[in-house]
């Protein structure tokens, strides 16, 4: 019969960022290995359950008991079965033995194709197993291969030495209603589990039907067993707690208060407004990362004197509650505000020199070099844009210099923001203040691009000066390991480059990247020439981020295969290719490009000129003819940047492409008609992907 089946480990306070992965890998491993041990219908629902004190999981629809299973067991090839008499042989005696079928005959056996021999099988009827012994090996199974941080040793009170994350307490192992008897970790199964460590009715709770372990839980032992059900209790109580206001809550945050607490209750607490002199992102970071605090803001953003705290203890007079939690923070903002007013008395521009003193990397020198080298090439992009050199090139030089600050001492997530915070008060130029934080971005997938000129011109060369030099000293990513996130900053460098439409060539800005490393050496061995591995290394990161927006492989590779040197219209081509892939006429040119590509590919001889006079066939006639009508239609069209109009009058030419290859011998045996024909395919293939390789977009 069909039943729900209940697992828990009733433990001492798991690791709280590690409960969500604890939970889900527990729940997981069970129902996977009842699945594969046959336990569980098509329609069995998973449930897990993890709070600071347990790890749990619900199955529903598993089976008492395993069904038989019908065995196909290849026994012996016949040469080895049978001796020469073709009778059975010791070899076959000992294997039915060790299979346990002694008194088998070679009548009961099945003699089949096997491969290019013939072997003996025999089929039987396995019984099915009971769940308390499947489930025994799975338990210990998951509970072996749980991701755990750090095991931890401890002793049974019988005084035998087990390890699992945290001490276990109690285990439950319901079947319905039935206990099921296994054991782990020198415990016996029960229906009795712990409720909330200080809201609870009574001590211990019994679970009379694994169909009643949540409400049961949650009524009598004051715990939300769920993870998702405790995450989005806090979420509703925090938009109900703070009102007109707005929560800052990220999801790390939310899934590690969650794993703090069984009973979420929320809180209003407030500070002084004296530190709201601070940057609020000092204030916001300290109460998120120190005390797991919910800061507030206004709706244009600015913080509020008030925050909201997530505690496990639910109370009419939360008094001691707040006024415990407020005298908390106080001290930190005051860190805060001590660290923002003792920053404030030395410029960025004074704190240069000890740059000197911080290494970078052991082959690429100091951070003050780096910065150096970073302000020329920020300078050098300025310049091919257009942009202001000396605050390119001052942007860069301040740059790095909040690293030296207490302030990201204590908080190095705000750098850069410390950065722009600092160079204002510093009198500096606006740009070359925000320089100091945009040149991080974009920070990750879907992260906003610099808002100016110089924050632009300095983050790429931030990017840029990394992978050259990275790349240069041989420490490239491998597999799945990259240190440097050096493909971060690739796409970080190809996102600013497409998205903000930059007129830069990808030979020229890597030139220029390595031309700020001349004259270094690393460790008495001149720098290695990375550049053609760093495009292709880019080039497929901007694939990628092309095939996300949902372009396809083909029509990607279409534009990117002639590894353009400026991607700032790739997209404006693409879309011209998609809509040109749209035509009638776009499959048959994509085939007939293909082929002049692979024609022209083996043509050894250097092609030339088209002589009309060699022109001898109607079909090639009426393809110069055409080709000479429609060229300055494509030049003045791609001259426009129109890539979809470039398209759309090349497929003006379908009927008289398939006429040629059908009509004419491109490979004729007179060499001056070959020629002639392939200086007219080079001519027409030449024409034909100036936007993209539409040879990719055949079948």
């Amino acid at each position: 019969m069909n039943q729900t089946l209940l697992v828990e480990l009733q433990t001492e306070e798991l690791p709280p960022k590690a409960l969500v992965k604890l939970g889900a890998a527990f729940a997981a491993g069970i129902a996977n290995g009842l699945k594969a041990r046959d336990f569980l219908e098509s329609d069995s629902v998973v449930t897990p359950y993890a709070t600071p004190r347990r790890l749990a999981v619900s199955i529903t629809r598993v089976r008492a008991t395993s069904p038989d299973k019908s065995i196909r067991e290849k026994v012996l090839p016949v040469t080895v079965a049978l001796d020469k008499e073709g009778k059975p042989s010791a070899p076959l005696a000992k294997k039915l033995a060790a299979l346990g079928f002694p008194d088998l005959k070679i009548a009961d056996l099945e003699r089949a194709q096997d491969g290019k021999a013939e072997s003996f099988f025999y089929t039987y009827t396995a019984a099915g197993s009971a769940l308390a012994g499947g489930l025994q090996d799975v338990l210990a199974d998951t509970v072996a291969r749980l991701p755990i941080p750090k095991l931890m040793s401890y002793q049974r009170p019988d005084g035998a030495t087990v390890g699992f994350v945290r001490p276990v307490h109690l285990l439950v192992a319901l079947f319905g209603e039935q206990v099921l008897p296994l054991t782990l970790l020198g415990l016996d199964a029960g229906r009795l589990t712990m409720g909330h460590r200080f809201l609870s009715h009574g001590g211990s709770i019994a679970i009379a039907h694994a169909d009643h372990y949540a409400a049961i839980l949650e009524n009598e032992g004051k715990v939300i067993a769920g993870a998702e059900a405790r995450k989005e209790s806090i979420r509703t109580q925090l938009l109900e707690k703070a009102g007109a206001d707005q929560v800052l809550m990220p999801e790390a945050l939310l899934d590690e208060v969650a794993a703090l607490v069984e009973w979420p209750v929320v809180y209003e607490c407030h500070f002084e407004e004296e530190f709201l002199a601070v940057p609020q992102e000092c204030l916001i970071l300290t109460m998120q990362t120190n005390q797991k605090y919910f800061a507030l803001t206004d709706l244009e953003g600015k913080l509020r004197p008030r925050f909201l705290i997530v505690s496990n203890i639910a109370t009419s007079d939360p008094q001691h509650i707040v006024g415990g939690n407020e005298r908390v923070v106080r001290p930190r903002l005051s860190d805060a505000k001590f660290f923002f007013e003792q920053d404030k008395k030395k410029t960025l521009a004074s704190r240069l020199p000890q740059l000197a003193s911080v290494v970078y990397h052991n082959k690429l020198g100091t951070q003050l070099e780096r910065t150096e080298r970073v302000a020329r090439l920020a300078g050098a992009i300025a310049q091919r844009l257009g942009f202001d050199v000396a605050l390119a090139e001052r942007g860069a030089r301040l740059a790095k210099a909040d690293l030296l600050t207490d302030m990201v001492g204590e908080f190095p997530e705000l750098q850069g923001i410390m950065g722009t915070y600092y160079a204002r008060h510093d009198g500096e130029h606006d740009e070359v203040a925000l320089a100091a934080s945009e040149h991080y971005q974009p920070r990750f997938a879907g992260d906003k691009l610099p808002s100016t000129n110089t924050g632009l011109a300095v983050a790429l060369a931030d990017k840029l000066e990394t992978l050259v030099g990275i790349w240069s000293i041989g420490l490239q990513p491998t597999g799945e390991k990259d240190p440097f996130a050096l493909r971060r900053h690739a796409l970080g460098v190809m996102r600013m480059l497409v998205e903000k439409r930059l007129p830069l060539r990808l030979s020229e800005l890597l030139a220029d990247a390595a031309g700020v490393f001349e004259g270094q050496a690393a460790k008495g061995k001149e720098l290695r020439d990375p550049r053609e591995e760093v495009v292709a290394f880019m080039l497929d990161r901007l694939r990628g981020m092309l095939r996300e927006r949902g372009f396809t492989p083909n029509e990607v590779e279409a534009v990117l295969a002639q590894n353009p040197d400026r991607v700032d219209d790739v997209v404006q081509r693409l879309e011209a290719v998609q809509a040109f892939a749209a035509l009638p006429e776009s499959a048959s040119l994509a085939a007939a490009n293909k082929r002049i590509t692979n024609i022209l590919k083996k043509t050894e001889a250097a092609i030339g000129e088209v002589q009309e006079s060699l022109l001898q066939e109607e079909a090639e006639r009426k393809l110069h003819g055409a080709i000479g009508q429609v060229r300055p239609e494509v030049d003045a069209a791609f001259a426009a940047g129109d890539f979809a109009g470039t398209l759309k009058t090349l497929a003006r030419l379908r009927d008289d492409v398939d006429a040629f290859f059908n009509d004419v011998m491109v490979m004729a045996e007179d060499e001056a008609l070959r020629n002639n024909r392939l200086a007219l395919l080079s001519r027409l293939h030449g024409m034909m992907n100036r936007v993209a390789d539409i040879s990719k977009l055949a079948a």
